[in-house]
């Protein structure tokens, strides 16, 4: 460890909140993926205390520029006035009702008219309840059990057993879920040839930050229905983010079932299951119910998001201040020779980090480094970058500023092959990992 404690940010109260936390919160957080584990203490805050655009605060009052955004729901920036004004309004007229409300209409309508898929609409909270319905229905349609997955899909037992996150998960369960990997058609081919007859749906991201193969979305919807399978595409992140239709609109392709959430409402809790009419109708028997799937907020918050994103085009300008940033990235990369560790990966509006170490084998420690160095000097990630609306040019260039100091520690570090020496605590670990 480093005895280096010059430009250290001040965490006094964020550490004593964490202790109390300690004492009551099982991992200290409601979601792996924001708990102590995911950043290097001594630098990190826990507690963060208030947003603004860009930049959050944590209880400290140490400023930084928000690149995780609520882990992707923070599509205009945090506090944006006219999201916030229009929940206000909503709030005093009341949120949740014992019929449903004229709004969950008007938001239904709204998504059937950006998103290919959506002919019909429910919605939920999280995207695992979007998810979990979206299989329940496959399996109801379908009347077969089995389910092959590519990608994250939330926490529900039907997904999370596939996972080293699998405990308490029926081994029953467990192996009605076969997962398969991006853009490896034949493995597909070969799933429905070895479970012949008993494969409800293909549920998958229909992108990350690796592009489709040509044809290899069109080709999977093919196999789907030549099998007698639903293909659901999981847009939980990519839907809003790249496009407003979803990934689905943007690379031409659209699915039987989609999952939406995250980005929907700017940070507001809200999911929705959206798909062909033929399919959605058996919702009126199968059991997607939810007491706040309706809650106005929420909804109100989606309207006044959609309303925002649609009149400044802010998919587009979002491409463009994301492409300053990756090519200000690599164009670094390429200063200090740091390319054959280091590559930044994805669309403009979504990228990430790639760490390997010399060998080429993928380096917790020199992102567990990266993260420290950008923490101390104001920058919050876990090695990726999600983009508001907020994220400006001129943000932007801080960030650039900020990373050109970060990556001359970084070869520094490489070269002199001392980068674990240089973690103020313990490196990253990763929410799924061996065991």
């Amino acid at each position: 460890m480093l005895n280096e404690t010059s430009s250290l940010p001040i965490l006094e109260r964020s550490r004593s909140l964490l202790a109390r936390a300690q004492a009551v919160i099982p991992g200290c957080a409601q979601t792996f993926s924001k708990g102590p584990g995911m950043f290097v203490q001594g630098v990190a805050p826990n507690f963060l205390s208030r947003g603004e655009g860009a930049y959050v605060w944590d209880v400290d009052g140490n400023r930084y520029i928000d690149y995780i955004l609520g882990l992707g729901p923070v599509i205009l920036g945090h506090a944006y006035p006219s999201v916030n004004e229009a929940v206000t309004r909503q709030m005093s007229q009341g949120i949740s009702f014992s019929m449903p409300h004229e709004v969950e209409l008007e938001v239904s309508e709204l998504l059937r008219e950006l998103i290919p898929c959506a002919e019909m609409v429910r919605f939920g909270k999280n995207g695992s309840d979007a998810t979990a319905g979206a299989v329940r229905l496959a399996r109801a349609y379908t009347k077969r059990d089995k389910v092959l997955c590519c990608g994250y899909h939330g926490w529900q037992d039907w997904f999370i057993g596939t996972t080293s996150r699998n405990k308490g998960v029926p081994k029953a369960v467990r192996e009605l879920t076969i997962p398969f990997a991006y853009n490896d058609i034949a493995a597909v081919h070969r799933l429905f040839d070895e479970h012949a007859g008993q494969i409800a749906c293909v549920i998958m991201e229909p992108v990350t930050f690796s592009p489709p193969a040509r044809g290899y979305l069109q080709e999977m919807k093919d196999l789907c229905h030549r099998h007698g399978a639903l293909l659901v595409f999981d847009e939980v992140v990519t839907g809003f983010r790249l496009h407003l239709g979803g990934a689905q609109a943007l690379l031409g392709v659209s699915p039987d079932l989609a999952c939406f959430g995250k980005a929907m409402a700017n940070g507001f809790p809200l999911s929705a299951l959206v798909g062909r009419s033929e399919v959605m109708r058996l919702l009126d028997d199968v059991f997607f119910s939810f007491t706040f799937g309706g809650d106005t907020m929420g909804l109100a918050a989606c309207k006044a998001t959609i309303h925002e994103l649609r009149t400044h085009n802010v998919v587009g300008k979002q491409a463009l201040v994301g492409q300053q940033l990756k090519d200000g990235i690599d164009q670094m990369l390429h200063d200090f020779h740091l390319n054959e560790q280091i590559s930044c990966l994805g669309y403009p509006q979504w990228t990430t980090f790639n760490f390997k170490d010399t060998s080429g084998k993928p380096s917790q420690d020199i992102r567990s480094l990266f993260q420290q160095e950008s923490l101390r000097r104001g920058v919050l990630t876990h090695g990726s970058h999600l983009l508001s609306y907020m994220h400006t040019a001129e943000v932007i260039e801080e960030t650039l500023a900020i990373y050109r100091d970060v990556f001359s520690v970084l070869a520094e570090a490489i070269a002199g092959g001392n980068v674990r020496s240089r973690l103020m605590g313990d490196p990253i670990r990763p929410v799924f990992r061996q065991v």
